[in-house]
């Protein structure tokens, strides 16, 4: 036995949630307690041009980590990670053992013939040079066999396979490592990295461990998974599962100390694990940025975010491209009606009357006496954004949510108790007797992380029909906790971090935007007050 390396990422790919601010010491001792419980390999994070900050694990050059890894441990591997382009090749210098020892090499299949080149300058400046392409699984056979050939060339310390959507199970990787084992040079050792969408990354490393070759096998891990979406292995578990079935090579119990003493503490403001659009991504052979994309925009079910996901080109599926998925969902969304008529007698019911627009913000319950007070003064045409608010009288009812329309109930319902309701022509497949249908398309915002919210997509109708002002209540802005966004928790969705943060803050600059058209009234306390 001993014929296999485990390589923690902690400080790289868990850097993906907390943006890399791990804090000095923070890095520091994760290095050192990870050294003590004897990794083979030790990722330090990545290496990116004029990056000097002395909390992150993005570092400028190789010499900035020198201080971080003092004292080396002899049999302990070091290395930092290029993402190729990120740094130039005259910014690396020679590795004289006093920093890192190797580098990993990650490069997309359009890069390579750039990549092999830059490994091989590395390689001349002494480091063990890890030749890492992104999502492996995308290759073709004939694709991949060309590549290992292109390695052989070069000979590297390493060649891995990827995982970058999670795709793979057992006989996947099973297949894709004896292809590559057949034609690998002998020295060349192999490295698996997994990602956890299917919750098979332990699986397949046990799988990895079990293989019966004289060929060098390296496994990467973070602590607790840490990592973005679904997460990666966790160093824990497979320390434990080394030790106990294999050889007692590992203490595991700084391991523990990590997540005691650092992880647990990003886990109270961010989350990974495992995560339904991860999966769907994985399920669908996709980037899973695709599937948050659809997800974070709380407008259209699972089974319709599936559908959109199961349409999109083979040759776009593996790279991210943000505006391919949002011309799919606009596509998916797009029911073009003529609404002249329907904006016409609108208007003249509105014209002249001060207009309350209500959102469901958790302020609507809070400050309810206030709403009511404010509509009796005011006589106010009152207008709910995708959804009933209790107590409250309404004149209208704006839906243009998918999700919300199933809360609402069916339309002939909501008929029964609201009789104005506007609704946008994405929702035509719903029974829309008496309703007045506007337009979608025409009152999309640019910023595709707001591109259909349907606050603004009122809003912007209101400025077509040259409303001069509104008011609002109940558009409080996103938390990052999910349980202070709404009044009622049935409306709670499971969202990123990020993407709250960025959607309240395109939102703010929207509504900012607006108000050189119309006049912006806030009547109850919001988030988007604060960024202008």
């Amino acid at each position: 036995m001993g014929n296999f390396k485990i390589l923690d990422c902690t400080l790289r790919d868990g850097g993906y949630i907390n943006n890399f601010k791990f804090g000095n010491s923070t890095i520091k001792d994760i290095i050192s307690k990870l050294t003590s419980a004897n990794t083979d390999i030790i990722e330090c994070g990545f290496l990116k041009s004029n990056f000097f900050d002395k909390d992150c694990t993005l570092y400028g050059s190789v010499e900035y980590i020198k201080d971080f890894i003092s004292p080396k441990k002899d049999n302990t591997i070091y290395v930092a990670m290029i993402a190729y382009g990120d740094i130039s090749n005259e910014e690396i210098c020679i590795c004289d053992e006093s920093s890192i020892d190797g580098i990993r090499l990650t490069f997309h299949q359009d890069q390579i013939d750039n990549a092999f080149k830059f490994g091989k300058e590395l390689m001349k400046k002494n480091y063990k040079v890890f030749m890492q392409p992104v999502g492996t699984t995308a290759y073709t056979d004939d694709e991949l066999i060309d590549l290992v050939d292109r390695v052989n060339d070069i000979n590297p310390f390493a060649f891995y396979m990827v995982d970058t959507l999670g795709s793979m199970f057992n006989k996947d990787l099973i297949e894709m490592f004896n292809l590559i084992d057949k034609r690998l040079n002998a020295g060349i050792r192999v490295g698996f990295h997994s990602h956890n969408n299917l919750q098979m990354s332990f699986s397949n490393a046990i799988q990895m461990l079990s293989i019966e070759t004289d060929r060098e096998i390296i496994i990467d891990s973070s602590v607790f998974g840490m990592g973005r979406g679904a997460g990666n292995l966790c160093t824990e578990l497979i320390m434990k599962y080394i030790n106990q079935r294999l050889e007692n090579r590992y203490d595991v119990v700084p391991v523990l100390e990590i997540f005691d003493e650092h992880i647990n503490k990003i886990l109270l403001n961010y989350k990974w694990g495992y995560s339904l659009p991860y999966f769907i991504a994985s399920m669908n052979n996709c980037h899973p940025n695709y599937a948050t994309h659809l997800t974070n925009k709380q407008t259209i079910s699972i089974k319709e975010i599936n559908y959109i996901l199961s349409s999109m080109c083979e040759k776009k599926k593996n790279i991210y491209d943000k505006q391919y998925i949002e011309d799919l969902y606009i596509s998916f969304q797009k029911h073009n009606v003529d609404d002249s008529c329907v904006l016409d007698e609108f208007k003249r019911s509105i014209i002249d009357r001060d207009i309350l627009l209500l959102a469901p913000g958790k302020s609507i319950s809070r400050e309810k006496e206030k709403v009511i007070d404010y509509c009796k003064k005011n006589n106010s045409i009152v207008i709910a954004v995708n959804f009933i608010p209790k107590d409250l009288k309404l004149d209208y009812l704006f839906i243009s949510n998918h999700k919300r329309i199933k809360n609402l109930g069916e339309i002939s319902e909501i008929k029964n108790n609201i009789k104005n309701i506007i609704i946008t022509s994405n929702l035509t497949e719903k029974k829309l007797d008496n309703c007045m249908v506007i337009n979608y398309s025409d009152y999309l915002n640019e910023d595709p992380i707001i591109s259909d919210n349907g606050g603004l997509m009122l809003i912007n109708l209101l400025c077509k029909l040259n409303i001069k002002s509104v008011s609002l209540a109940g558009f409080d802005g996103f938390s990052v906790n999910s349980l202070d966004n709404y009044y009622n928790p049935e409306y709670m969705n499971s969202t990123e971090y990020n993407s709250l943060f960025d959607k309240t803050k395109a939102i703010a600059n929207k509504l900012h935007n607006l108000s050189n058209s119309i006049e912006i009234k806030f009547l109850t306390e919001s988030r988007y007050e604060k960024f202008n």
